[in-house]
């Protein structure tokens, strides 16, 4: 009859797990480290008095300790005579000579009737409550409690407010008051008009909206779950892309900095679906398409949703809102996009920046690496939403996204490693537009050796995501691989200032802003000389422009239509879809 199974072994692996996770604490990572001070300079430590500092961080509560007498009283010798039970562990112990050893098949009965026993005793014995119960809680996935939270004084504030209103009812114009007296950011009225049903009704009533603060109160106990909690969808613990929608339309129909968007309803979902990406390309560092409060709070999205009431030109707001880097975005697309239906090609995508981007690569790009629409992917074109990451990471291969990007595209097998092949497989077209060029390119064997020196690879022979995240000429690696311009321009510079530029870690400014900055420069003083050569020849700008000029009387005029005179094209003959099937 075979043995009972013996479940020691799992609960020693969770008494393992609860005991690292203690032991990590920073309380007893302090109270263990002023002991062992103590134990150091020869000072002796009561454990049984009440003066140790920290003494119910190092000690389980009585049942525990009930429990530990009880595991020592059956660990105590037995009698001369007496064949000792075997050792329960999760691990196989070694056998040491002092131990005796009761040979021959009375012996072998003998322990198998011991441990069955054993193992009987265990299972009728239930392990106790007390042993979770000792371990403080570490774990907060809503964020930790707040201690002094004045719940109800703040239902107060929220009933004052609403108490200015008709019939107690909020509209959307009237919950900036109402966001304030919630203690949140006034951009987060939206958040909460639709959290309690506004988008639904076009009003909100001070009953459903305190008892729906209420409960976000108390399950949400920080500004990342607050914000999942009002803007998921119900039942969900994330964010996805179209959440972000009614959030940024208030944000461009109520801020100051975007009046002139404001008055191009054509161009909302685009600048929306602008943001909407670099939101995701900055906080989805998991890229599963879904921010978790972890990812939010990790991130400083929040605070640039704070920064919004403060900051007047959300062209200061460059990570996430700014209009500029949106207009050179869309700019860079519209050139592309030869039909303009908002979807380009391999073709389009060649002709980015004089077909600097090696075919090879536009190739993995196309191949659904590192784009997330997977409908377009199959009909072999990429979205506008899709372009956003590509020129981004383009222009700035330094962050921790772009170096994903361009990794997940190098790496052909998809085995998190670069091998020597497909580095070549790579360079190859590179040497074959240098020689178009009439320039005699560096033999494969020795680039590879440059770029080895370069990321100093933990593993001869391979290069991983974390050797080129170590790297600090990243960029002057992926260059080398498929972007010819900037490959030649790495070469004629001083290696001198490159190591320079690397060094200076501090830098306020990235790439993506200065390519952006100086993008919108050129694109602002084109729009100028075309409208220069327009006034010349007396051709009237479009209704459109001219309203904008007449409105904003700006020295940058932001131009919507896209290239401008050079393409007569009128905006209502297309019908976009929706960025966000």
């Amino acid at each position: 009859m075979p043995s009972p199974q013996v479940l020691q072994p799992v609960l020693k692996k969770k008494v393992d797990e609860l005991f690292l996770n203690w032991l990590s604490d920073p309380g007893t990572q302090s109270a263990l480290k002023e002991y062992l001070d103590l134990i150091k300079n020869g000072q002796y430590v009561d454990w049984s008095s009440g003066e140790a500092s920290d003494k119910r961080s190092l000690s389980f509560n009585e049942n525990n300790n009930v429990a530990s007498h009880r595991n020592l009283a059956e660990k105590k010798p037995a009698p001369i005579g007496t064949p000792a039970a075997p050792q329960s562990s999760s691990t196989l112990p070694s056998r040491s000579s002092s131990t005796a050893r009761v040979t021959g098949p009375n012996g072998r009965a003998l322990r198998r009737s011991v441990s069955a026993k054993k193992a009987q005793v265990r299972t009728d014995e239930p392990v106790t409550t007390a042993l979770s119960e000792s371990i403080p809680k570490f774990y907060f996935p809503q964020g930790r409690p707040q201690a002094n939270l004045n719940t109800d004084g703040l239902i107060s504030k929220i009933e004052k407010i609403f108490s200015q209103f008709p019939n107690e009812r909020a509209t959307v114009e009237d919950m900036g008051p109402v966001a304030k007296a919630c203690e949140c950011p006034l951009y987060w009225k939206m958040p909460l008009f639709c959290s309690a049903g506004g988008d639904r009704t076009g009003f909100v009533s001070v009953h459903k909206f305190v008892a729906i603060w209420r409960k976000t109160l108390q399950t949400c106990h920080d500004d990342a779950s607050k914000f999942v909690h009002l803007l998921a969808k119900p039942g969900c613990n994330y964010l996805e892309q179209d959440d972000f929608i009614p959030f940024l339309q208030d944000v461009v129909n109520s801020h100051a900095g975007l009046a002139f968007l404001k008055e191009a309803p054509d161009f909302h979902s685009r600048y929306i679906t602008t943001v909407i990406q670099r939101i995701f390309y900055n906080v989805n560092r998991s890229w599963t398409g879904k921010i978790t409060c972890s990812e939010l709070r990790k991130s400083n999205f929040l605070q640039n949703v704070a920064l919004l009431e403060q900051e007047e030109d959300v062209n200061q707001l460059t990570e996430y809102f700014s209009y500029e880097h949106f207009y050179v975005i869309y700019c860079k697309f519209w050139e592309l996009d030869s039909d303009h239906d908002l979807y380009i090609d391999q073709k389009d995508l060649a002709r980015h920046n004089d077909q600097a981007i090696s075919q090879k690569m536009i190739e993995r790009i196309f191949s659904g690496t590192v784009t997330r629409d997977r409908r377009v992917h199959k009909q072999g074109r990429l979205s506008y939403a899709d372009f956003v990451w590509f020129l981004i990471s383009e222009e700035d291969k330094k962050t921790d996204t772009s170096i994903e990007y361009w990794f997940r595209c190098m790496d052909l097998d998809g085995d998190g490693v670069l091998s020597m092949y497909e580095l070549e497989y790579f360079y190859e077209e590179q040497c074959q537009k240098l020689e178009a060029m009439a320039i005699e390119p560096l033999p494969f064997e020795d680039c590879l050796c440059q770029m080895l020196d370069l990321v100093r690879p933990e593993a001869e022979g391979k290069i991983t995501l974390r050797d080129l995240k170590r790297c600090k000429l990243t960029h002057v690696f992926f260059d080398t691989f498929f972007n010819i311009e900037k490959y030649l321009d790495h070469e004629q510079r001083d290696p001198f200032s490159v190591i320079r530029e690397a060094e200076s870690d501090g830098q306020e400014v990235s790439d993506w802003e200065k390519y952006a900055a100086e993008e919108y420069d050129i694109l602002v003083a084109e729009e100028a000389a075309n409208n220069l050569c327009n006034d010349e020849y007396d051709n009237p700008l479009s209704p459109l422009e001219q309203h904008i000029s007449d409105e904003l009387s700006l020295t940058k005029r932001h131009l919507f239509e896209i290239p401008s005179p050079h393409c007569n094209l009128d905006l209502d003959e297309y019908e976009y879809e929706d960025d966000f099937e």
